[in-house]
This record gives C-alpha cells, structure tokens and sequence, in this order.
C-alpha cells in the first residue's frame, strides 16, 4: 500500500523584525499551543530561549525559525521527535562543516548522528523484501 501523499502545508508566517519574542507571540505566530513549545524545548537542545529577570521565556529571530523548522518536521513531513532531532543535528553537523561556521559552533555541539538507513539505490528493493520478511513473520504469529 502506497502513502498517500501530504497535504500542502501552510505557508510560512513573516517572523516580525523584533529581537526577542515571548512565548505567546511566538505561540500565535507558530500556530501551537505554549505547552507545546515548553515541550520542544527540553526535547531539542537546539531550542534554548533567554529567561528574563522575572523567568518569562525571551525567544530570538533564531529560535522562532528553528520552532518553524521543527513544526514543518513534525507536522508536515511527519517525523518523530527523535527522528526530527537527528535531522537538526545532521543539518547543524553539515552547516557546521563549511569554512567560516566553525567559530559560531557552540561548546555543546551535537554528536554525529547515524546516516539514514533508507537513502541510496536499493531503497524500494530493501522496504519491499522487509516488507515480505514481516508478512512471513505476521503469517507464523497468526
């Protein structure tokens, strides 16, 4: 059975030319609920907005286009958590790489992640001789 194919996501929204955001303006802009945010954040190290003096979460330009970014992952091109996250580390890992990005590393970089186990030439050969093993594997449990 194919997948059917996704729903065109929304477009993107114009991120105001502000430096810092709180969390309800980033919640209407984004299109989720704070929870969700609060929720990101200690699921993606990527996401670490500033806390003012009095605790309330001060998000930059930077943190509302990774919020964007995480969101198309999730809901658009319908990763996991986990899976989304691996794919911001690789995507820092590689923009980390080239000449000049070096510096703007922080101490806390992320670990290499394994490659995708699904890229390459054999892809559909692969899923579909998975597929029939798990067949084979149902038909025996059933």
């Amino acid at each position: 059975m194919m997948p059917t194919p996704l729903a065109p996501s929304a477009p993107t929204p114009e991120i105001p030319n502000k430096l810092y955001f709180r969390i309800g303006d980033v919640s209407k802009l984004v299109g989720v609920k704070p929870f969700v945010l609060r929720f990101w954040e200690s699921e993606f190290p990527q996401l670490a907005p500033k806390k003012s003096g009095t605790g309330h979460r001060l998000y930059r330009r930077k943190d509302v286009e990774t919020i964007l970014e995480i969101k198309r992952l999730l809901y658009d091109e319908r990763f996991t958590i986990e899976g989304a996250r691996n794919h911001l580390n690789m995507k820092a890992h590689s923009a980390g790489s080239r000449p000049g990005k070096a510096a703007a590393r922080s101490k806390s970089a992320p670990t290499p992640v394994q490659p995708d186990l699904f890229t390459g030439p054999a892809t559909a050969a692969t899923l579909e001789a998975i597929r029939r093993e798990l067949q084979e594997i149902v038909s025996l449990l059933s």
